[in-house]
């Protein structure tokens, strides 16, 4: 068994969706790993990860609408607002979503499908900077 932990931190512009494929894709390569799993963490409680459509930008969109309407910013029925009307919209976007993934390696690469992204999702208005434990485990190269 082979394995390999690396953080790596992703800068935000803002709210919306991040691809991160090729940052994940980079660590795999890095690992040598030709068969395993590539688990990503993310160590923030007002974004999110998620693995979807990428080739189509209204499927991203109409997800930050749907939730939007789950989560709405400035609503007065929030009593946190430390850091704004978008700061408990955003944790409860990402208790609602995922914090970490799980993806498949197969021939040193990840294994995702033929429309298939990894997002770093951004919950919040302002830039930030976030960071992602990213394990791989897998067999070793022989």
């Amino acid at each position: 068994m082979s394995s390999l932990t690396k953080s790596i931190e992703i800068a935000t512009p803002g709210r919306g969706f991040h691809e991160i494929s090729a940052e994940l894709q980079g660590v795999v390569r890095q690992s040598s790993v030709p068969a395993g799993i590539c688990h990503v963490f993310l160590r923030h409680t007002s974004a999110s990860l998620l693995l979807t459509e990428n080739a189509d930008p209204d499927v991203r969109r109409d997800l930050e609408n749907f939730i939007s309407k789950l989560a709405p910013d400035g609503d007065p029925d929030y009593f946190h607002s430390m850091e704004g009307p978008d700061d408990m919209p955003a944790h409860i976007r990402s208790v609602l979503t995922c914090s970490e993934l799980t993806l498949p390696i197969r021939e040193g690469r990840l294994a995702l499908g033929t429309w298939q992204g990894a997002y770093l999702w951004e919950h919040r208005y302002r830039p930030h900077r976030r960071r992602l434990d990213v394990t791989i485990i897998g067999l070793p190269e022989t």
